[in-house]
């Protein structure tokens, strides 16, 4: 079987959605990552297709944008949970968390990653460790990135009409609260694409301090500590 590829840089959460995706189903994959500055890494991809991660290579196929990607992958791999459900109450609700986790939790989690300088240094720092950079780009992210994240966040918060990031990814948490309730998984009793998509989220935020604020939350902090005992119980057996 040719090699499944993940194009990926290590602090997008979308690439830890398809990581994650990758791993519930138990598929074996290697990453490649890739410099945020000049992209060089990622393979050809179609005219349509903006320069940007996560991109999946499997065979002669490339796959780019989180969703398409994990749609691919329950269409050519039998392995693991199908991520789509065909119930269409599960359906439609966890379609509606993947697309609130991309649009909402995704977006305003840069705002307390990157929103204090020292937040800002911290990113920065993974950022230079985990990025295929040269030694001078290396010493320009440590030096220069803090004040490039940071002005990030702030746009990020200015565009959202927010002022305080960790007080809207309080908001967010309190609106997955509502929706694991007592249930497994976000769409009832089996896991669905909008785990994925929260879990992957979640996971690319472990290093910082804003991952102890999730796991503070007993439902949250539950319902990710099961999945990833799923995701961990896959592996093993593939």
């Amino acid at each position: 079987m040719s090699d499944v590829v993940l194009y990926q840089f290590e602090l997008c959460p979308f690439c830890h959605k398809v990581k994650a995706g990758l791993e519930i189903k138990g598929i074996r994959y290697r990453t490649v990552e890739v410099n945020p500055i000049n992209k060089k890494e990622l393979p050809a991809l179609p005219a349509d297709a903006p320069k940007k991660v996560p991109v999946l290579a499997f065979g002669d196929d490339v796959v780019f944008d989180s969703t398409t990607i994990l749609r691919y992958l329950d269409e050519h791999f039998a392995s693991g949970p199908t991520l789509l459900p065909t119930d269409q109450a599960q359906l439609s609700r966890t379609q509606e968390v993947e697309q609130w986790v991309d649009k909402e939790f995704a977006v305003a989690l840069p705002t307390v990653i990157y929103g204090t300088w020292g937040e800002a240094m911290k990113a920065a720092q993974v950022t230079a460790k985990s990025s295929n950079f040269g030694f001078f780009q290396n010493i320009s992210v440590r030096a220069g990135g803090p004040l490039i994240m940071h002005q990030v966040a702030k746009r990020i918060l200015k565009r959202r009409g927010k002022t305080d990031g960790h007080a809207w990814v309080q908001q967010t948490l309190d609106q997955f609260d509502e929706w694991i309730a007592d249930q497994p998984y976000v769409a009832g009793e089996e896991l669905t694409l909008g785990d994925v998509a929260m879990h992957g989220a979640v996971r690319c935020v472990r290093d910082f301090p804003i991952f102890e604020t999730i796991m503070a939350r007993p439902r949250t902090a539950k319902w990710y500590r099961r999945v990833e005992q799923r995701r961990d119980a896959t592996m093993r057996l593939n």
